[in-house]
């Protein structure tokens, strides 16, 4: 019974651990009204100016907006932008105690500016500089610090020169001793570095030239000479308009369609595809499902300018746009509706099924919603074993945001969700509850 939310509403407390190059973007909004008198360009006036962590931090931030807690490991610059990158992290609750400086390295910037919501120019402030012989020994032991408290490892190499392969292989070494996976988005032509990895992750583009083939070759024929070069467990090749294709070693090859209403700005959207896919492996997920889940993700990701971050909320209410049964939770996976309900004001209703789909429960359920459109309305199906088809039905009803089944209690579920009012329905009697009455309802 329980679905896309069957597998949404597993997601646990997990911690992720992400290691890459991290960068600073940043974004001059304005508007273009003229030319310039000087040179045949437009005139930039600026508006805002913002900043925010990319590369590897924009990996971190989409783990922390998808509930994950997330261990660091990067290299910055001693200056002011390896400063406000520190920063930034620290204040989304990301540990940052695997970030070092580097004196000789310049904190990387992406400065895109953006007139009427398009961008008309990046500019990029940086240098591909390797990590110091000393970093990287001190790298490796944050590493083996770290790796106990993690469910899975992000590698995010935006080809800066940190992620050498004296690092790699020592992550890859430590993670396969652990039994950890490793989700690896690439750069570069020489993927034998990853070798190891769980899941490497290229887009398009990347794999044919990473295998110096012709666009003409079938993409079937470049998985098999990366996943036979690269020794990994499975491919997951990005497609953009086309969605993302899987490969295994053991010869499989599934298509996914990606799932987006309107195509504003790709950018961001292989981070928003390689923070999905660690919290679904993280959670247990099987690979076919985690990739469905990226893929509406990144779907979700594409319709927004700049680098998105997509969170629990999002996600949730675009797979109700997919399938009905994805607004239903159990005792167990409550973590994942704490998330979608974050911020969001909301009523809890408890009933049995021998209620059935009566005009009396239209009714209540109408009556409600009335008084407040603007709250969600949740219900909690109290028996321990509830009938599926009554289940299904009440998901089905547009004015149902969630259902919760197989809770211990409805104090427990008070306890745990914090519902602003709190309703009972026994027989065709509706009874409003104060927070304390809620709470004495243990029996229920």
């Amino acid at each position: 019974m329980v679905k896309l939310i069957g597998m949404f509403s597993q997601f646990r407390q997990i911690k992720v651990l992400v290691i890459g190059d991290l960068m600073l973007d940043t974004y001059t909004t304005g508007k273009v009204r003229r030319i310039s008198p000087e040179a045949p360009v437009s005139v930039l006036h600026v508006q805002k100016e913002e900043s925010r962590p990319g590369g590897a931090g924009n990996v971190a931030l989409n783990l922390v907006s998808l509930g994950a807690q997330v261990i660091a490991i990067g290299r910055v610059g001693a200056d002011v932008s390896g400063d406000l990158l520190r920063l930034s992290l620290e204040r989304e609750g990301v540990n940052i105690d695997g970030v070092v400086t580097q004196s000789e390295f310049k904190t990387p910037v992406k400065n895109r500016l953006i007139a009427d919501s398009q961008q008309i120019l990046r500019v990029d402030s940086e240098t591909v500089s390797p990590v110091s012989t000393e970093l990287e020994e001190q790298i490796v032991d944050l590493l083996q610090q770290s790796i106990d408290q993690v469910q899975v490892i992000a590698v995010s190499d935006y080809g800066k020169g940190f992620l050498s392969r004296f690092l790699l292989k020592n992550l890859m070494e430590l993670a396969k001793k652990k039994n950890i996976p490793v989700i690896v988005d690439p750069k570069g032509e020489e993927f034998s570095k990853y070798q190891g990895a769980t899941i490497l992750k290229p887009n398009l583009s990347e794999a044919y030239q990473a295998v110096k083939m012709p666009l003409e070759t079938p993409i079937e024929q470049v998985a098999a000479s990366l996943l036979r070069t690269c020794a990994v467990d499975m491919l997951l090749i990005t497609r953009s308009e086309l969605g993302i294709s899987l490969f295994t070693r053991e010869g499989d090859h599934l298509d996914f369609p990606v799932r987006s209403k309107e195509v504003k700005d790709v950018t961001g959207a292989g981070d928003t595809v390689l923070a999905m896919i660690s919290v679904a492996m993280a959670n247990g997920l099987d690979i076919r499902y985690a990739v469905q889940l990226a893929n509406i993700a990144a779907g979700i990701a594409i319709e927004r300018l700049g680098c998105a971050r997509i969170n629990l909320a999002e996600m949730a209410e675009r797979l109700l746009e997919f399938d009905i049964e994805n607004k239903i939770f159990d005792e167990e996976h409550l973590f994942a509706l704490q998330q979608v309900l974050q911020g969001k004001r909301f009523s809890l209703l408890g009933l049995t099924t021998t209620c059935g789909m009566s005009t009396a429960l239209f009714k209540t359920i109408r009556k409600i919603v009335a008084r407040d459109p603007g709250k969600k309305l949740i219900i909690y199906v109290r028996d321990s074993e509830p009938d599926e088809e009554f289940v299904l039905l009440l998901s089905s009803l547009a004015e149902v945001d969630f259902i919760v089944l197989k809770c211990e209690s409805l104090q427990d579920l008070c306890e745990t969700i914090h519902p602003h009012e709190v309703y009972l329905m026994e027989g065709e009697t509706l009874h409003a509850l104060s927070g304390l009455e809620a709470l004495l309802l243990s029996s229920c």
